[in-house]
C-alpha cells in the first residue's frame, strides 16, 4: 500500500508552468488518494522538498517493514530543482523499500499533482495522483 503511495510521489515535482510563478503552486500539504499520508512540499533554499507529516497506521507499519522506522518527518522529496522546460526533479525516497529513486511531478491544476517515479531511468515508471489539503 505505501509503495504504492510513495511511487505516487516517486515523481511528484515536475510542474509544467502554464503561468508565472506556478512553481510555488506545488507548495502546500497533499494527500494520495486513499488518504493514507500526507506530505507538506516546500521551498528548500533553492529546490523543493517534501516531508510526511501524517501517515495512516497501514503505511507506518509498511514503512517499517521495509526499514522505515520513523515515517512522520521522513523527507520523501529530496532537492526537486526546475528544468528549461519548467519541470521539477529530483529524489523521491520510498520508505517502504528503503530505496531513493528518480522522479518528476506535474502539476495538473492548483489542487492536483500528478507524479512519476522511475527505477531506472525512465523505464519501469509509475505515476500516482495527490490532491491539496493545505
Amino acid at each position: 500500500m505505501l509503495r504504492a503511495i510513495l511511487l505516487v510521489m516517486i515523481g511528484l515535482l515536475t510542474v509544467s508552468p502554464a503561468s508565472a510563478g506556478e512553481g510555488d503552486a506545488a507548495i502546500g500539504t497533499w494527500r494520495n488518494l486513499r488518504d493514507t499520508m500526507h506530505i507538506d512540499i516546500q521551498r528548500c533554499g533553492d529546490s523543493v522538498c517534501g516531508k510526511v507529516v501524517w501517515a495512516s497506521d497501514q503505511a507506518i507499519a509498511d514503512a517499517r517493514r521495509g526499514g522505515t522506522h520513523d515515517l512522520i518527518g521522513t523527507q520523501v522529496f529530496r532537492d526537486f530543482r526546475q528544468d528549461s522546460a519548467g519541470n521539477w526533479r529530483g529524489k523521491v525516497f520510498v520508505p517502504d523499500l528503503n530505496k531513493t529513486l528518480s522522479g518528476t511531478i506535474v502539476l495538473v491544476d492548483r489542487n492536483t499533482l500528478k507524479g512519476t517515479g522511475c527505477l531506472v531511468g525512465r523505464v519501469l515508471c509509475k505515476s500516482k495522483v495527490l490532491v491539496r489539503i493545505g
